[in-house]
């Protein structure tokens, strides 16, 4: 369930976005209606394998994650640095001082919620991950060319 949350939320393609919601599951839009009733600008994705709810929530830019019945498989949100629980934030300004930060995500499912860092020096890129709130651990190394 994590590969499949991490493949939708570092996916770079997506499919086509219909603005219609009459094509996305019934149960999908009255849980997603039920969980985010302040979003604004709304928009579904659609695939054969889920729903995608990208959307504005408290400011931030999220994504909620449907599977084809209608249930919830996760959620996944940009935050700053401020965001982060306070011993990930030390972590990344002390052990990757010689880096800058270019993405932080949280991803939240019902295994609990993880955060993401993509962070980068002239050489190389690092993706960064942490599931105990206390701890990053390389996810995946680029060579930049």
């Amino acid at each position: 369930m994590k590969n499949l949350l991490m493949t939708l939320a570092f996916a770079i393609a997506t499919l086509p976005v219909f603005a219609n919601e009459p094509e996305v599951n019934q149960k999908a839009l009255d849980a997603f209606r039920m969980e985010f009733s302040g979003a604004s600008n709304v928009k579904w994705t659609i695939s054969t394998d889920y729903f995608m709810a990208s959307f504005i929530y408290n400011d931030k830019h999220v994504s909620a994650y449907y599977d084809i019945d209608g249930n919830w498989i996760g959620t996944t949100r940009f935050v700053a640095l401020a965001d982060l629980p306070l011993m990930l934030q030390g972590e990344v300004k002390n052990k990757f001082s010689t880096y800058w930060i270019t993405e932080l995500i949280e991803v939240a499912n019902n295994e609990g919620t993880a955060y993401y860092a993509t962070v980068e020096n002239a050489d190389t890129k690092l993706v960064l991950k942490a599931s105990d709130s206390k701890t990053w651990n390389h996810y995946k190394k680029y060579k930049k060319s």
